[in-house]
């Protein structure tokens, strides 16, 4: 069953991204002190990078046991491996390159120096997934779901980013990848953000997270967000369709929140 959203609104981009941070970094220590290791989806966008700099520059960040954190992602742009755009690259920048974390717990999307096609990149991608799920399963005995290996591993924590016209990850409205209901992952083209081609992780794969975190900033962003949180259709609002199974948050700042149902509104000034 999945979780209802909760909106936590914050005064500004800045203090949304700290509070983020410091959520984040108690977050997966307390999922590895539950599991001994945790999973965290990124997401790109201003606020998915700024957010993993404030981890980076947090005093707190020596709490997690970042060795023991799988690093996935909800979407990747399917460029060259160098290629400024990817936001892999971003994230190594913003936080990878600053940790201790084990270089075979980061799984990146394959690009154009590998793969043909973004539909290859995306088979690849669910590939490594369902492998992932099998050695996940064959590891721990006392994992509560159900006794299959399943195609997906544990997502502890999915980050989101919301486009203006309400996209998440490279999940366009109207467009095949937000209408999938079998596969994991699926190759993107024509995206109307460029770059046009991209590999993306599926509504369906997304709302296995046990918490899904929707992360948003600027007025922009405000008539997406609304939508979505008024209960939209997510093939026309694809921020509508995103739900944890245990919990849905939308972190945002006021900006973002002129057209928050006000029953759905908590705000607050650091994270919690």
């Amino acid at each position: 069953m999945s979780a209802d959203p909760r909106v936590s609104i914050h005064p500004d981009s800045s203090v949304l991204m700290a509070a983020i941070a410091a959520r984040l970094i108690t977050k997966l220590v307390d999922i590895q002190d539950k599991h001994g290791e945790a999973t965290v989806v990124l997401t790109g966008g201003t606020v998915g990078i700024g957010t993993l700099r404030a981890v980076a520059d947090s005093p707190a960040a020596p709490a997690v046991d970042w060795s023991r954190v799988n690093f996935w992602w909800g979407d990747e742009r399917f460029v060259a491996a160098g290629d400024d755009d990817r936001n892999t690259g971003q994230a190594r920048l913003a936080l990878l390159s600053h940790l201790a974390v084990d270089p075979a717990r980061v799984h990146e999307p394959g690009s154009t120096d590998d793969f043909g096609s973004p539909e290859e990149a995306a088979s690849d991608y669910a590939r490594r997934l369902r492998d992932a799920a099998q050695a996940e399963h064959a590891a721990d005995a006392s994992d509560d779901r159900p006794d299959t290996p399943g195609s997906l591993p544990r997502f502890d924590v999915v980050l989101l980013g919301v486009g203006p016209d309400a996209h998440v990850a490279s999940l366009f409205p109207e467009q095949a990848g937000i209408r999938e209901k079998n596969l994991t992952v699926v190759g993107v083209r024509n995206s109307p953000k460029p770059p046009p081609e991209r590999i993306s992780l599926t509504l369906p794969a997304i709302n296995t997270a046990t918490e899904v975190w929707m992360v948003v900033a600027g007025e922009d962003k405000a008539g997406a967000v609304g939508l979505a949180l008024a209960g939209a259709n997510p093939v026309q609002v694809p921020a509508a369709g995103p739900r944890g199974l245990s919990r849905t948050l939308w972190l945002i700042d006021e900006n973002a929140a002129s057209r928050v149902p006000e029953q759905l509104v908590r705000k607050e000034s650091t994270g919690s």
